[in-house]
């Protein structure tokens, strides 16, 4: 009897855990997807909100981008995304910290110019007063 008490008090804590990771997990999720649609329709409220004051932006060309250029680039539509699919998606918590990696296929308009874009992508988000913030960004070429 004692063994199937301690069992169940573990499975218990161990969903009670898992439920409390899910939730934030989920935040990011909407945060991740928040992001996403900033970025085909963007509007400088929208981009600064969804970011930290600190971010660091990195473009799988090598190019790093601030905040503030960050958001010019996409609100003068210099970066003109058409659509983004997001795949394969991962979450993981660390406390007030999140790490997200997945794959990124997009339609592109940059300068007039139409294209398509295969990334991987890796993010990190900080969890602050207004909710998950995107702290950094770096992508790099899926060659696949």
């Amino acid at each position: 009897m004692k063994k199937l008490s301690i069992t169940l008090l573990l499975l218990v804590m161990a969903t009670l855990g898992s439920i409390a990771q899910s939730k934030d997990e989920k935040s990011v999720a909407e945060s991740v997807e928040k992001l996403r649609l900033a970025m085909i329709d963007p509007s400088k409220e929208a981009l600064e909100s969804i970011a930290t004051e600190d971010l660091s932006y990195g473009h799988s060309g090598g190019k790093i981008e601030n905040k503030a250029q960050f958001v010019e680039a996409l609100v003068s539509g210099k970066s003109d995304f058409k659509s983004i699919q997001l795949t394969d998606q991962t979450i993981s918590i660390h406390g007030k910290t999140a790490i997200v990696r997945h794959s990124l296929a997009a339609e592109t308009l940059d300068g007039g110019k139409p294209g398509t874009v295969k990334l991987f992508i890796l993010t990190v988000w900080s969890k602050e007063k207004g909710g998950w913030k995107l702290l950094a960004r770096q992508a790099v070429k899926n060659l696949n």
